[in-house]
This record gives C-alpha cells, structure tokens and sequence, in this order.
C-alpha cells in the first residue's frame, strides 16, 4: 500500500491550515490515518490492483469528531462489497452498548417503568443521557444497521445457513406483548461466517420465517444446500418454498434437550451417552439401526422419548455425509445459540423495551458487533475445498419437508 512522506505530510497541513496548527495537524493525522485502515480493510491500496482485493472505496461520508483541540469535520471514506468500514476512533463506545443507553433513556423520557430505567443506568455506570444525545445516537445507529441490512449478498454463494429466534418483551399500543427475534447466519462459498438478517415479528410463524427468506433471496442469497435449525414447522414449511432445493437439519442440541426433557434425571445422562454413540458411525443406515434399538431398549419406561427418537433421529443426519471436518461444526445451530445468548443478555438488562424500533435498535447493533468480530477472525470458519469431496448425489437428501 502507498506510503506518505514527511513532505507530503506538511504540505497537506500547511495547504488546509484554518489557524489552528494542532487542530490542522490532528485533522490531517485522522484523514491519513482512515485512508491506510481502509486500504488495510479492503487489502488494496487507492487503484491497486491486487489478487487479495476484497471490495472498493466508495466515496465519503462527512462526520464530526469532538477532541481536545475541538471539533473536527471529516470524510470518512466508505467500501462497497465488502463488510463496512468503520474508523477505530469513532468507536469510543460499543454500538450494542450506545444501543442500550439509547433504549434506556428512551424508556425514560416515556415515562415507562422509571424505576427500573434507573436501576439499569445505575448498574451501567450511574449516569444519565438527554433527549438530543439520544436522537442524535438513535439517527446514527438507525443509519448504520440499515446499510447493514440491506446489502447485497449476491457476491457469493452461501452452502450453509443458520437460523434461529428468541422471544423480548416490548411494548405496543399500551401493552405489553412478546416480540419474536428472528436471525439468520451463514456460511459463505469463502468459509467464513456472516450474519445476513435479522426481523421482529409477533410471532415465529410459517409467514414471517417465509418473508425473512425471501428477502435474503431478493438480497441475493443463493447456493443454499443445506439449512440448519430447530424443529420449528413454520421454519420448514417456509424452506419449502423459498428454498426447496436444500437440505433440512435438524439441530443435534435442540433434539437433545427435547428428548432428555422426556427422561427422568437419574436416566438423561445414560441415554445422552447412548444417542451421542449412535451418530458416531461413517454409515447412516448404521446411525438408523442403532438409534431403533436405543428407541426400543427406552420405549418401556419412556414412551415419548423413544417416538421422538423413531421420528426424529434421521432429521439429525442430514450433514452426517459431509467430511468430518465440516459435519461437527455444522450438525448443530451452536455459533447461533451463542449469538442469541449475548442477545438475550443485553435485553435482560432493559426489560420490557419502550417501543420495537429501540428493541430493533440494541439487537440489531449487538448482531453487527459479532459480524464485525467474525470478520476479523484470522482463520476462515470452514474450508470449503471439502464440500468437493461430497458426491452430488448425496447434497440436498432429507429436504425440509
């Protein structure tokens, strides 16, 4: 990447200077300062041209930046096919934790649970926001989850997806209602990981799993050969439809949970053990065998949990014909059970949100904080040179249905 020399340095000062050296000096240090972290980001210098290349610049964007020696008025420049740009000293806070205080103090000035708001800013500090600070943070982060959104995702292929949802109180209309979480992750034709969407709806349904599929189809989402989730039918039904060429998995964890929750204690341990030992061979005819005999060894004492294994167990071996290296990472909806954990954490702190546009707000900002983290991550999620080794045949067996 280009490198600046001192010349260029004063130069670039002494042309801009506005009678304040330290305030020019600063200016120039942030703007010098955006342009190699950009070229670090998108791996290419101003028209380079490089095999490692991963988007282009895409213009400026202005932003004020308060310092000690004033305010300073600034370009950030801006990327395009390639995961947003971000200046390290813009982020002074976390989104996900301006988010928060922006749900807070929204809380607040509504004069919903007033108690509670204060509770909550005192865990976090014991200090209080006003109503501009609060626009002028909600507008930010508004403006920046929407470019996140709806970007486009047709630049590659996307052979796994992870889907899951949660449930956050808010309120609507004077009440209080559940509000459904929906998010979808995924792996791309790269190997690494990216959240794609996330919506609020008022329930986890057939329809509104359908609308966020079909948006990331529109987005241009393509390539999906294999889903992963829990059994939820509305989830299943709309693959059906929207992408009918995949395969369904259903999660190893929440099949777990669901059939050990049919199980005494003192037993849960002894059948995990069993279930656990039966997806181990290479050969899914074997995994069938042995889960039928574990179903008819329990069937006495525990009905349901046998029916469940008889009906259920196969739905867990969509992958099992991946390489090993891609079926443990992906036989389970684990890296979304984490991502829904941390945000469940953040809205716990809030408790009942004022409006769904805060909730929107603080779980949006949190998702893009973990996409951003994925994104940096030094090694790819999946090397996807062994999906290769698959026989097409075999991709797409045990659809959604």
């Amino acid at each position: 990447m280009a490198k600046h020399d001192d010349d260029s340095y004063l130069a670039e000062i002494q042309g801009q200077m506005d009678g304040d050296i330290f305030r020019t000096m600063l200016a120039v240090m942030a703007r010098r300062v955006m342009e190699e972290e950009l070229g670090a980001h998108l791996r290419a210098g101003r028209h380079e041209r490089t095999g490692e290349r991963r988007g282009y610049r895409n213009g400026y964007k202005p932003r004020r930046l308060k310092t000690r020696v004033g305010e300073l008025s600034l370009d950030v420049p801006q990327a395009r096919g390639v995961e947003p740009y971000s200046p390290m000293f813009f982020a002074k806070w976390e989104r996900s934790e301006r988010a928060l205080l922006t749900a807070c103090a929204e809380m607040y000035f509504m004069g919903v649970s007033t108690r509670k708001v204060r509770q909550v800013l005192e865990k976090m500090g014991g200090f209080s926001l006003s109503a501009s600070t609060v626009s002028c943070v909600a507008q930010e982060l508004d403006e920046r989850l929407s470019e996140f959104r709806d970007r486009r995702l047709d630049g590659e292929e996307w052979p796994y997806l992870m889907v899951d949802a949660t449930y956050v109180k808010a309120r609507r209309r004077g009440r209080t209602v559940n509000v459904a979480v929906l998010v979808v992750a995924g792996v791309n034709g790269g190997g690494r990981r990216e959240v794609l969407t996330w919506r609020l709806a008022e329930c986890e349904s057939e329809d509104t799993w359908t609308e966020v599929f079909r948006e990331l189809r529109q987005r241009g989402v393509s390539g999906v050969q294999w889903v992963v989730s829990d059994g939820h039918e509305g989830i299943r039904a709309a693959l059906r439809t929207q992408f009918p060429q995949a395969a369904w998995q259903r999660c190893w964890t929440h099949f777990m949970r669901n059939v050990l929750g049919k199980v005494g204690h003192r037993h849960q341990k002894a059948l995990a053990r069993e279930l656990a030992a039966a997806r181990k061979y290479d050969q899914v005819s074997v995994c069938l065998s042995e889960a039928e005999r574990i179903a008819s060894a329990w069937e006495r004492d525990y009905p349901r949990a046998a029916r469940q294994i008889r009906d259920q167990f196969e739905q867990t071996l969509a992958v099992h014909d991946l390489p090993p290296a891609h079926r443990r990472r992906v036989y389970t909806t684990n890296i979304m059970e984490r991502v829904m954990a941390e945000v469940k954490r953040r809205t716990n702190v809030v408790g009942i949100f004022p409006n769904e546009a805060s909730c929107d707000r603080l779980v949006g900002a949190q998702l893009l904080e973990r996409h951003e983290a994925w994104q940096c991550e030094p090694t790819r999620y999946l090397v996807m040179d062994h999906i290769a080794q698959v026989p097409p045949g075999k991709r797409g067996q045990r659809k959604a249905g």
